[in-house]
């Protein structure tokens, strides 16, 4: 008799299968939802199975999507993630940030984060790559309602476009350079002040 257990076969349609047909093999069970470290690092996708409980898979063969940046499997350090903390596949269009690590809250992310999403229980901790903003970035200009630091969107600088550079991130307006002539203030955030210095009118 088939059943959710470490070792048990998978199909693409995910249901259990002999070992001779499958595509992919259960790795681990875990609680629904799986808690941090419930399933393996290596982890392609996270089934629910019922009663409370899911099943860890991984693919036999290649493509793994629970590598880093591969857009699927378990959230972790190396992937893509949407403004709503969703995983995206970094080879594609849509994602906000890079992960570089995962955390309780955003006071323990570590140093070189640039921006803060929040994802279920975790909060991601985003460095450089995609939307994400870094000190001499460039950006246009934004509607006059902006509330978020992602509302801003990253331009190249000799773009047309380009109607301001990000010169520093800080928690004070008072704390922004002096050349700053403009800045940001987001909702809430991490390092919520963005000072900027427009380029162009």
């Amino acid at each position: 008799m088939l059943r959710w257990s470490p070792g048990a076969c998978v199909t693409a349609e995910y249901a259990l299968t002999a070992c001779n047909g499958g595509r992919s093999e259960v790795i681990a069970m875990a609680s629904d939802p799986p808690g941090p470290g419930d399933c393996p690092e290596d982890t392609d996708d996270v089934l629910r199975v019922g009663q409370g409980r899911t099943a860890c898979v991984r693919n036999f063969v290649e493509p793994h999507p629970g590598a880093p940046g591969g857009g699927g499997g378990l959230l972790r350090s190396g992937d893509c993630v949407s403004l709503d903390g969703r995983e995206l596949p970094c080879s594609g269009p849509g994602w906000y940030g890079r992960a570089i690590a995962l955390a309780t809250d955003q006071d323990a992310c570590p140093p070189g984060t640039l921006d803060t999403l929040e994802a279920g229980s975790q909060v991601v901790c985003l460095g450089r790559g995609g939307q994400v903003l870094d000190r001499g970035a460039c950006v246009a200009r934004p509607p006059a309602d902006v509330t978020a630091r992602s509302a801003l969107v990253r331009v190249p600088c000799d773009d047309p476009r380009a109607w301001a550079k990000v010169l520093a991130f800080t928690t004070s307006p008072e704390d922004c350079p002096r050349r700053s002539g403009h800045y940001l203030r987001a909702a809430r955030g991490y390092r919520p002040v963005t000072c900027l210095y427009v380029a162009s009118g």
